[in-house]
């Protein structure tokens, strides 16, 4: 096997202890989206939205080997969540958990690595329960995820366009979430986007704004939700100052409040 590309950057990462889990991101936003889930030896990772070289970088980053990850899961078919799905796991022979109708969508992946599941699904990876959420977007079958492992559960909800009450639901109980924040509504609606393009992220089937993530915190904030980490931020209709005035509130209750930032990924956080 060829020696994985150089890392550009400095290390975001190290391997995850055994027995610990924890969160990570290769990158989370328009450019690309990749999330990391560790829970003791079973490295899973959401979506892959990169170049293979470059994924591969960024895992190196973060301190695994591609050959380590037990399972890739897609969400849904958009291109900065999958294009990089089948080159990863046809280069290492990775299996692929995706909804029937994300499957559709990925006709180039060997049914061989394929792993469909029905929405709302719960099924097993190494030891790792994994509950399919449904959620609403525009894609063919969108889903999100919940993995819990020893108690611990860790919720993934990016690409919603709408809090619903069963994905309010289905997130409930949590002990650390990544979380979609795409937009500020009134900078989404002031800048430069096509009137279509704006009515599609801020409508019932694109993207979570400011105010509707942070309605989401509030109604599945409980004493055991200790880190949250806010993702698929906006570079154009988004600002650090409406994050904090949307997050700021609950910073108090929580063990870690943290933001993604498009180009840099996050770095290991051990949140059980």
């Amino acid at each position: 096997m060829n020696s994985p590309p150089e890392p550009d950057g400095p290390a975001s990462g190290a391997n995850p202890p055994n027995g610990s889990v924890r969160l990570g991101a290769l990158d989370s936003g328009r450019s690309g989206n990749g999330t990391l889930v560790a829970c003791g030896e079973t490295c899973l990772l959401v979506d892959c939205g990169f170049p293979l070289k470059e994924t591969w970088a960024r895992l190196t980053r973060h301190g695994i080997e591609p050959e380590r990850l037990a399972a890739i899961l897609v969400t849904h078919e958009h291109s900065d969540h999958a294009s990089g799905v089948v080159p990863l796991a046809h280069r290492f022979r990775i299996p692929v958990h995706l909804s029937h109708g994300t499957r559709k969508r990925l006709p180039e992946l060997d049914p061989d690595l394929a792993r469909p599941f029905n929405s709302d699904a719960a099924f097993a990876i190494d030891g790792v329960t994994v509950q399919s959420v449904t959620v609403p977007h525009d894609a063919r079958e969108p889903t999100q995820f919940v993995f819990s492992r020893n108690g611990v559960r860790l919720g993934v909800l990016t690409d919603v366009g709408h809090v619903s009450r069963h994905v309010a639901e289905s997130f409930q109980g949590c002990t650390a979430l990544f979380m979609e924040s795409n937009h500020d509504l009134g900078m989404l609606m002031r800048g430069d986007y096509p009137p279509r393009l704006k009515r599609r992220i801020a409508g019932d089937l694109g993207h979570l704004s400011n105010d509707q993530a942070a309605d989401f915190l509030a109604r599945v904030l409980h004493d055991g939700l200790t880190h949250v980490v806010v993702g698929h931020v906006s570079e154009q209709n988004n600002a650090r100052r409406h994050l904090d005035a949307a997050f700021g509130p609950f910073a108090d209750r929580l063990k870690e409040l943290r933001f993604a930032t498009q180009g840099e990924g996050v770095a290991w956080i051990e949140v059980g």
